[in-house]
C-alpha cells in the first residue's frame, strides 16, 4: 500500500537523500538561528553551516530524483512493466498538478535556501574568523600578530583581496591550494614570506593612506630603558619625517619613495639584498645605483625581475607586528603593566623569553619560575615585600612570550624582517648605506637627518637641563656611530 502510494519514491536511495536533505536542511535553519538569537557565533561553527549543512542538502535533494529515475529504469527493466520511457505529464489529473505544484514550490524554496548559504557563505569566507582562526595552528602566529596591531579593526580580505572581481577569483584559487597544504599536512613552518603575487598596495593600502597628503611631519617619543639593576629610562624626542609629496619643490621627506617612480632588483627572495636601484627624475630621467661593493653583472641584470617600489616594501609587516623581548617590556614599563623599581626585571625577563622552548607551556614554567627564583635567590626581602608585582609582570612576561612566539609554527618575534626603521633589521640601510652610487657620482645618502631630527633626548649620559639635537649613544663607541649600521650590533638574533 506503501508503495504504491510513494511510487518510485519508494526506494533506499531516494528515503536516504530524503533524510539526509531534512537533517542538512535543519540543522542549518536551528544553527542560523541560534545564532541570530544568543549573538554566539564560533569560526568551525561557521563551516558547518555554510558549507557542511547545504552540502549535506544539496547531496540529498540531488539522490532523491537520481533514486525515483534508478527505481523507474529497474521497474522496467526487472518487472517487465510497460512504463514509457520518458514521464508523462498531465496537469488535468489532480494527484500530477499537485505534485507538480509541490515540486515548484519546493524548488523555489531550496533555492532561496541556497541563496542565502551561498551569500553568507561568501561572507564567511571573507572574515576575519575564517581567515585566523579555522586554521588555528598554521594561521595562529599572524592572527595573533593582527589581534595586536594597528590594524586590528581592518578585515583580512581587505588588504588580502580588496575590491574588484579579478583578485576575488585569484585569492580564492591560492586559497583552494591552501587549504590543501593544510589538509595534507605540507604546510611550511613558518608561513613563508614575502607573500608572492601580493596585489600592489596602490589598490589595498592606498584605499584608506593617501599619498598625496602626505606633506607633514610626525613628532614621536621613543622610551627605552636599560638592562641594568635600575631599569635605567631614556627618552628620544623625534620629528619623522613622513611627507611624501610636498608643496615646496625641494622639500623630501620619508614617503617621497612612493610619489616617485623607483624600481629595485634584489639578490634575494625576502628582498633584504638590494644592489641596483633605479629611479625616475622629475624630467623623466633615469638615474641607477649600485651597490659600489658588490654590483651586479651584466647577466644578472638581464635575467632578474625588477619590481616596482610600493609601500610593502618598507610597510612589510603593516599588520602582522612582532615585537622584540627588548621592545615589549620598555612598553610595559611605561604603561606601568610592569613594576620598573624590580631589580634587573627587564634583563631577567629578556633572557628568560630569549630561551628555546618545545612548547608554550614549558616557556611559561620556566618564565615563572626564572622571575620568582631570581627575586628569592638574590633580592629576598623584594621577593616578599613585592610579591604581587612579581607575580603582575610573571603573567606579563607569560603575555608577551605568547604574542611573539610560537613554538609549533616554528615562529618568533625575529624569523620575519620587518623593514620600518634601522634598529634590528637593516630596512632603510637596505638602500640607504652609503654604498648605492650613479654613474655621475651621486650617492643614496645614510644622513640620518634625511629622514628623521632628533628634537632632544634623556638619558644618564646626558646632564639633566641639556638639549641635544644629535643622537646621543647611551655608551660612547666614538665614530662607529657613523660609520656603523644600527642593525650591525643590535641585530634580530642577538642583542635586543
Amino acid at each position: 500500500m506503501i508503495r504504491s502510494r510513494l511510487g518510485y519514491f519508494y526506494n533506499l536511495l531516494s528515503l536516504s537523500g530524503l533524510i539526509l536533505a531534512v537533517i542538512g536542511g535543519g540543522f542549518m535553519i536551528v544553527f542560523i538561528a541560534m545564532e541570530a538569537i544568543t549573538g554566539f557565533a564560533s569560526a568551525y561553527t561557521g563551516i558547518l553551516v555554510y558549507f557542511a549543512f547545504p552540502g549535506m542538502l544539496l547531496a540529498g535533494l540531488l539522490l532523491i530524483p537520481f533514486g525515483m529515475l534508478r527505481e523507474r529504469k529497474r521497474r522496467r527493466v526487472r518487472d517487465r512493466l510497460e512504463i514509457p520511457p520518458y514521464p508523462i505529464l498531465d496537469f488535468n489529473e489532480p494527484p500530477q498538478r499537485r505534485k507538480f505544484i509541490f515540486f515548484v514550490v519546493a524548488t523555489l524554496v531550496f533555492l532561496m535556501i541556497t541563496a542565502i548559504a551561498a551569500i553568507k557563505g561568501y561572507e564567511y569566507t571573507e572574515s576575519v574568523a575564517f581567515c585566523g582562526r579555522v586554521c588555528h595552528t598554521v594561521m595562529e602566529p599572524e592572527y595573533t600578530a593582527w589581534s595586536n596591531s594597528p590594524h586590528a579593526r581592518v578585515k583580512c580580505a581587505e588588504c588580502h583581496i580588496g575590491p574588484g572581481a579579478e583578485w576575488f577569483v585569484k585569492t580564492k584559487l591560492s586559497g583552494l591550494r591552501q587549504v590543501y597544504k593544510v589538509l595534507s599536512n605540507t604546510y611550511p613552518t613558518p608561513i613563508e614570506t614575502p607573500v608572492a603575487n601580493l596585489r600592489p598596495a596602490r589598490d589595498t593600502c592606498e584605499r584608506c593612506h593617501w599619498p598625496e597628503n602626505f606633506y607633514s611631519g610626525r613628532y614621536k617619543i621613543f622610551y627605552h630603558f636599560a638592562s641594568d639593576e635600575k631599569n635605567s629610562p631614556r627618552e628620544i624626542n623625534m620629528l619623522l619625517k613622513t611627507g611624501g609629496t610636498p608643496r615646496l619643490p625641494n622639500a623630501k621627506g620619508i614617503h617621497w619613495h612612493i610619489g616617485t617612480e623607483i624600481h629595485y632588483q634584489a639578490r634575494d627572495e625576502k628582498r633584504q639584498d638590494i644592489p641596483l636601484i633605479r629611479v625616475r627624475e622629475k624630467d623623466g630621467k633615469i638615474t641607477e645605483y649600485m651597490d659600489s661593493e658588490r654590483p651586479l653583472g651584466k647577466n644578472e641584470i638581464a635575467v632578474a625581475k625588477q619590481r616596482l617600489m610600493d609601500c610593502i616594501d618598507c610597510h612589510n609587516r603593516p599588520t602582522h607586528i612582532y615585537r622584540s623581548p627588548g621592545q615589549e617590556m620598555d612598553d610595559n614599563f611605561v604603561s606601568g603593566h610592569i613594576d620598573p623599581s624590580l631589580p634587573y626585571i627587564r634583563k631577567v625577563s629578556i633572557e628568560l623569553l630569549s630561551k628555546p622552548y618545545k612548547s608554550r607551556e614549558e616557556a611559561y614554567e620556566a618564565i615563572a619560575s626564572g622571575i620568582k627564583d631570581y627575586y628569592m635567590t638574590n633580592y629576598p626581602q623584594i621577593g616578599v615585600r613585592k610579591a604581587d608585582a612579581i607575580n603582575r609582570g610573571v603573567e606579563e612576561v607569560k603575555d608577551i612570550y605568547a604574542r611573539n612566539f610560537f613554538p609549533k609554527m616554528k615562529t618568533a618575534w625575529n624569523t620575519h624582517r620587518d623593514n620600518i626603521g634601522h634598529f634590528l633589521n637593516p630596512g632603510c640601510f637596505r638602500c640607504h648605506d652609503g654604498k648605492h652610487r650613479s654613474t655621475d657620482g651621486r650617492v643614496i645618502s645614510r644622513d640620518c637627518n634625511l629622514c628623521h631630527e632628533v628634537i632632544n633626548q634623556k638619558q644618564e649620559n646626558i646632564l639633566t637641563g641639556t638639549r641635544v639635537t644629535k643622537f646621543v649613544h647611551p655608551v660612547d663607541i666614538g665614530d662607529e656611530l657613523d660609520r656603523t649600521n644600527c642593525n650591525e650590533c643590535h641585530t634580530a638574533e642577538g642583542n635586543i
